[in-house]
């Protein structure tokens, strides 16, 4: 059985931590499903975190913390954080510190990533894609201060 989570919650939960790279995301989802009786293989939630990224409610960036080998996640412009029953013992249960985030930096790393999904959809002759990413590029540009109007010119062009 495999726990049923938002995108919404799973930002949630790593808004409760600042980031988190995919393996303690994949262990706090995992603990949450452990405490709801339901399967607890970390891996089992690889392809939510996916689909969370994909949908922009997660943004990967470099870390600052140099110890950490891997990308962050942090939240993203199209997330409504929700936290999921439980959610609010896993800093109590894990032992993962909170992070601070830089804004900026996660902006430039959406719009990096929004950039060049948008090539790949208009490339591909993607519509439903084009028009996600439309409506990511609007967010994106309230929530992290960029421009993105010469790539949304590229996907109205694309998706007309």
């Amino acid at each position: 059985m495999h726990m049923d989570l938002s995108a919404d919650d799973i930002a949630g939960v790593v808004g409760l931590f600042g980031g988190l790279t995919r393996a303690e995301l994949g262990e706090a989802l995992a603990e949450l499903a452990f405490k709801r009786g339901e399967d607890h293989d970390p891996a089992a939630f690889a392809e939510d975190i996916d689909a969370a990224v994909r949908s922009y409610h997660l943004i990967a960036i470099d870390p600052d913390d140099a110890s950490l080998d891997t990308d962050l996640l942090v939240v993203g412009p199209v997330a409504f954080p929700a936290l999921p029953d439980g959610a609010t013992d896993l800093p109590h249960i894990l032992d993962i510190e909170t992070r601070s985030v830089d804004r900026e930096k996660a902006a430039r790393a959406a719009e990096t990533r929004l950039r060049a999904d948008a090539s790949a959809a208009v490339d591909a002759g993607n519509d439903e894609r084009i028009e996600e990413l439309l409506d990511v590029s609007y967010e994106l540009e309230a929530w992290g201060n960029v421009d993105l109007g010469t790539t949304r010119d590229r996907l109205d062009a694309a998706g007309e």
